[in-house]
């Protein structure tokens, strides 16, 4: 091979390189300007889907009126009102400071929580109050004797703070009628008999 012949090679061997590299040059810029432009439109198209649910959700939000409350909604609605007109009602009660002749509904369930029924004899009834005084008086002497302290424990963790009450419920009845008034009235929904005429 002359030399002629193998500076022709050479060169064409360069040229060939050259070409070569020009080509994988226009290659790597040719993806990286797909990439670029495949992430911008995926940006578009992430700002334009959240665009839409946002438009979409204030769209549904006034479209849609507010669900009006069925029957048993407004009697459950009524009935929370009336227990929140009884509670404010009873907290007002129970925050004023007891008049000349009334009673204090602290000291009667402090008495009634300490004392069992005998609390009961400070504001409620004496029909009510004697008997029952009397039947725990009665209690208490039998059960010392015959229960042990520990079985009575648990009973007297129920008797006390419902004793107590009664004896909250009793003031605040007193309070409200001004004179002393039965609980346990098993007469009060019985009409009155009337006597015969003639």
């Amino acid at each position: 091979m002359s030399d002629d012949d193998r500076a022709v090679m050479e060169r064409l061997a360069a040229l060939e390189a050259e070409v070569k590299a020009d080509a994988d040059a226009q290659r790597a810029r040719k993806e990286a300007a797909l990439a670029k432009v495949k992430a911008q439109r995926a940006k578009q198209q992430g700002e334009s889907d959240s665009l839409r649910s946002r438009q979409a959700e204030l769209v549904t939000k006034k479209q849609q009126p507010a669900p009006e409350p069925e029957d048993g909604d407004r009697d459950e609605l009524a009935g929370a009102l009336a227990l929140a007109r009884r509670a404010n009602n009873v907290k007002q009660e129970l925050t004023k400071a007891p008049k000349a002749g009334e009673k204090s509904w602290v000291k009667s369930g402090v008495a009634s929580l300490l004392l069992g029924p005998l609390g009961w004899l400070y504001a409620g009834s004496f029909r009510e109050a004697v008997p029952a005084s009397a039947a725990w008086l009665a209690f208490g002497a039998l059960a010392s004797k015959l229960i042990p302290m520990f079985l009575l424990m648990p009973v007297l963790m129920v008797v006390m703070p419902l004793s107590g009450i009664a004896g909250v419920v009793y003031a605040l009845q007193h309070n409200r009628k001004g004179s002393r008034q039965r609980l346990f009235d098993r007469d009060k929904n019985k009409p009155k008999k009337q006597l015969p005429s003639g």
